[in-house]
């Protein structure tokens, strides 16, 4: 079934919009089906089954004209795995490549995103954009070093997350776009690396993400917030 089948009552009267791009993933699932039981009409994109690719701009472009306007769009892109490149335990395991195909898929791509983002929200009402980063892309946070072309992606998106809510500010007052740290989540993307770490499934993940944004306004626009809502320093 493809996401944007998803069809269930309305809440407070009509039904409110909820665009995923990232739809087929873990968390990304897990939200569509929270929100559609919560009565949203929820859209989906992804590359497996929509041809979506976060990467291309012709792509992107294609796919979200004419879409809108959402009460939400979140951005559940993300690996950190790609083409078999692992994270890097030192600075000296950097690669060109692998850093070039972290910055495309995990801040170039949201970046593609949010230069639509304005056309994707009624100016007049409000509405959340959130785009998935990770707490290891804190630079004040970090104190255990490794991970380097990953964790750069993610900063690199949390600073296109923070300018773009400058600007979308000027011309929806009502809207807020903030970057999410997650949590440790077991889904396929993170089963290599769960070691010790306490995890959540992607259901109770999408919960605590939900919770977060139902509790977010215009004055937090420009944040990094994680899972219980807490802010999370740059």
């Amino acid at each position: 079934m493809k996401v944007e089948e998803f069809r269930f009552g309305a809440r407070s009267g009509e039904m409110e919009e909820v665009l995923i791009i990232g739809a087929s993933g873990g968390i990304g699932s897990a939200l569509a089906s929270a929100y559609a039981a919560r009565g949203y009409r929820v859209h989906g994109l992804s590359r497996s089954v929509d041809g979506f690719d976060i990467t291309d701009p012709a792509s992107v472009e294609a796919h979200l004209a004419g879409r809108g306007p959402y009460a939400r769009i979140i951005v559940a892109t993300g690996a950190l795995e790609i083409d078999g490149a692992v994270p890097e335990k030192t600075i000296k395991a950097v690669s060109r490549d692998a850093m070039m195909d972290q910055f495309a898929l995990n801040a170039m791509g949201p970046a593609l995103v949010l230069s639509h983002v304005a056309g994707l929200l009624d100016r007049d009402a409000p509405s959340v954009v959130a785009v998935l980063s990770a707490r290891v892309g804190s630079i004040g946070d970090n104190r255990i070093g490794g991970w380097i072309s990953y964790r750069t992606a993610k900063a690199a998106v949390n600073q296109v997350v923070r300018t773009s809510a400058i600007e979308l500010g000027r011309t929806h007052k009502h809207a807020c776009l903030v970057a999410l740290h997650p949590g440790t989540v077991a889904t396929p993307f993170t089963e290599k690396y769960l070691g010790r770490h306490p995890a959540v499934s992607a259901a109770e993940a999408a919960g605590n993400l939900m919770a977060v944004m139902d509790g977010l306004g215009p004055d937090q626009s420009g944040g990094f917030y994680d899972y219980s809502g807490a802010e999370v320093p740059w």
